[in-house]
């Protein structure tokens, strides 16, 4: 009779991590390690993307495109100086995206300079993004 009990037991455990480790992230928070990789979200849930900018050598991150704007949408971006206090430290920018449906959908962006012979491309980051 006990070792039906540790039986049952053990198998309800083994099904209760199953559960856990299927559960689509609501929300998830990436950095520029994640560039040309695939992250997972659930609808509605919130994704953060932090990027090293230095605002003080004229380079930005620009949003260059999201494949399907149906799946997921920019709701927020911002710079956040460093800390340091040192002059030309390099800061962060964060762009917040919001997932809108079910799908999939690619995030491309570009570190550059933005101005007319500015240095284009130094630098790109692309996501690919599963909304469950």
């Amino acid at each position: 009779m006990k070792s039906k009990w540790l039986l049952a037991g053990l198998v309800f455990i083994a099904l209760l991590a199953i559960a856990a480790c299927s559960s689509t992230p609501n929300q998830v928070s990436v950095d520029g390690s994640f560039s040309n990789k695939q992250v997972e979200i659930a609808v509605n849930g919130s994704l953060t993307v932090i990027l090293d900018s230095n605002a003080t050598t004229g380079y930005s991150w620009e949003l260059t495109d999201i494949s399907d704007n149906s799946v997921l949408e920019k709701t927020a971006n911002t710079y956040e100086a460093p800390t340091s206090g040192l002059v030309g430290a390099s800061g962060k920018e964060v762009w917040d995206f919001k997932a809108l449906k079910q799908g999939k959908t690619t995030l491309s962006m570009e570190y550059s300079q933005p101005w007319t012979g500015g240095q284009k491309d130094a630098q790109s980051f692309n996501l690919t993004i599963v909304v469950k």
